[in-house]
């Protein structure tokens, strides 16, 4: 996995962010040059596509574990993936797409 830090942060005006990205730094576990704007409406891009997936979570009225909300999120995120063309299948079509999740979740193909 790769790992490119963050250059900058941007939220909505909610206390509690501001209060957590300074805890990251103080614990050195984000860099001290990461620069925090909030803005109400900057945002909007990545909640508008979070909308899908909340509508998708909540007729299982959430999860009781984070192991279980863990792999249905990134089972889901993986197929949202598929579908919008940012992994190159070998070949169209659903069989394609169940290797490849199958090579992803370490399962038998």
């Amino acid at each position: 996995m790769r790992n490119w830090p963050p250059v900058s942060i941007t939220t909505d005006k909610l206390g509690s962010y501001t209060k957590a990205i300074q805890r990251l730094q103080r614990e050195g576990r984000l860099s001290d040059d990461v620069t925090h704007q909030t803005s109400k409406y900057l945002n909007n891009i990545i909640e508008a596509d979070h909308g899908v997936l909340k509508q998708l979570i909540s007729p299982a009225r959430g999860f009781r574990t984070m192991k279980t909300a863990y792999a249905t999120i990134k089972g889901f995120e993986i197929m949202r993936m598929i579908r919008r063309g940012h992994c190159i299948l070998r070949e169209p079509g659903v069989v394609s797409e169940v290797c490849f999740v199958n090579k992803l979740f370490g399962l038998p193909t």
